[in-house]
């Protein structure tokens, strides 16, 4: 082989890596990088930032990288095969291989050689530096792909016309290439910058929840019935006053005869006030403002919505035969984002206690959600609450002091209720490495 069909095949293969990069680069780059390095003055920034916003320009760049690359894969083949199979043909027939074999075997040498050195100069080492540094690779091949769009013009309309026209009878429409993740992949994305330390513990957690909260129910993040606090519309004015100072909540649900008639809300603000004027208090029933009900089925975000709408910050659940289920306020979607943050559904003495042994006591009502960095491990199933998750995993109620161990946790029944988990004392496990300070800056807070 000659000095010069070594250099020729060389840039080819070389020109080959530059589509490659470019094509890989152009598509896993952060627009927002690129449009800070923009606005800071990189030329070359801002018109690689013009392209990627502009999805027919992009789509004609990602062709011509494709065009690119074939071309340049077809010419080195073919180049290869003819400056370098015939002078490997005659050393092989000077080995004694007849003509016929020499040029098959001679043609199976070169087509290896060169598919080798294509594939690990040509393909793989510049994606990885383009998926390793897709800015500084993008910003590199820019200029000389761009020529290459101007200069294969005509191939990219003919060959994007002739791809449009093959899809149109399937129904599909054409698209630019856009930056697009689903939720799983964004989670992904998530726990590799949690695992490289770009994200702390406390910010991969409130991420993840706040892509999880659009999935979540308001059956899942409700105060339950049985621990709805409300009124009975009888209720004489003395005892009222009294509920009312007993309560920590500034509007409670008055219902008639069973929680399942809710006839609307009494505010602490009017039966104060009246108080305060030196009025008597009249009937309950005069004191009411509206208390809307939404179904236990609507999730986090439309639910949000309507009590914008409603201008009001709370809602009774009702199940599809219209029973009550419970009580959601706008403070358990915010709980939900950033776990406790202290409102006025948090009742006294049923915050996770951590105790000398270095075991936590949990209050069964915790949501699995927000027992996560006490546990140190993630309970996922259908009941959303420790209790209702401990019970959904053994199958049975569990009895008092009973010892077990739930997702290798184990968990002793501190306190059981009737019907329910009140209590339990959980042995955490151990942290992943790397984790065990951020667990505890989590829980201290």
């Amino acid at each position: 082989m000659t000095l010069t069909v070594g250099l020729v095949l060389c840039g080819l293969i070389a020109l080959n890596a530059l589509y490659v990069a470019a094509e890989f680069s152009a598509v896993a780059v952060q627009r927002a990088q690129v449009a800070k390095l923009a606005s800071d003055g990189n030329e070359r920034a801002k018109a690689l930032s013009a392209l990627l916003e502009d999805g027919a320009a992009l789509d004609r760049y990602i062709a011509a990288c494709q065009i690119g690359i074939t071309l340049s894969s077809l010419v080195a083949g073919a180049y290869g095969q003819v400056t370098l199979a015939p002078p490997l043909m005659g050393l092989l027939e000077g080995f004694g291989l007849g003509p016929g074999s020499a040029a098959s075997v001679a043609f199976v040498l070169v087509l290896l050689a060169l598919t080798t050195l294509q594939v690990v100069v040509g393909e793989l080492i510049p994606k990885t530096l383009a998926l390793q540094f897709p800015v500084r690779t993008a910003l590199a091949t820019f200029l000389p792909t761009r020529w290459s769009a101007t200069l294969f013009r005509g191939f990219i309309w003919l060959l994007n016309g002739s791809g449009l026209l093959l899809l149109r009878p399937f129904g599909i429409k054409p698209g630019g290439h856009q930056h697009v993740h689903s939720p799983e992949e964004i989670r992904i994305l998530l726990a590799e910058s949690r695992q490289t330390g770009a994200l702390s513990l406390e910010a991969h957690r409130r991420l993840e929840r706040g892509l999880s909260l659009s999935g979540r129910t308001v059956r899942q993040l409700m105060t339950p019935r049985k621990d709805v606090y409300a009124i009975e519309v009888s209720s004489a004015p003395d005892e009222l006053l009294q509920r009312l100072i007993d309560s920590p909540y500034s509007r409670v649900p008055v219902y008639d005869a069973t929680l399942d008639q809710v006839l609307g809300a009494v505010s602490t603000k009017d039966v104060i006030g009246r108080v305060a004027a030196g009025g008597s208090i009249p009937l309950l029933s005069q004191l009411l403002r509206p208390m809307p009900f939404v179904p236990e089925t609507l999730r986090a975000p439309p639910f949000v919505r309507f009590l914008q709408e409603q201008q009001c910050s709370k809602a009774m659940v009702v199940d599809e035969f219209g029973g009550v289920q419970g009580i959601i306020s706008i403070e358990d979607v915010l709980g939900e984002l950033f776990g406790d943050v202290g409102d006025e559904l948090e009742r006294s003495g049923t915050t996770p206690q951590r105790l000398p042994d270095g075991s936590v006591r949990l209050p069964g009502a915790m949501r699995c959600a927000d027992a996560e960095p006490w546990l140190r491990t993630r309970w996922v199933g259908r009941a959303t609450t420790v209790s209702g998750h401990i019970i959904e995993v053994i199958g049975r109620l569990p009895a008092q002091d009973e010892h077990l161990c739930v997702d290798g946790v184990q968990v002793t029944i501190a306190v059981m209720g009737p019907t329910t988990v009140s209590w339990v004392l959980v042995h955490p496990a151990e942290p992943p490495a790397g984790d065990a300070a951020a667990d505890a800056t989590g829980e201290a807070r």
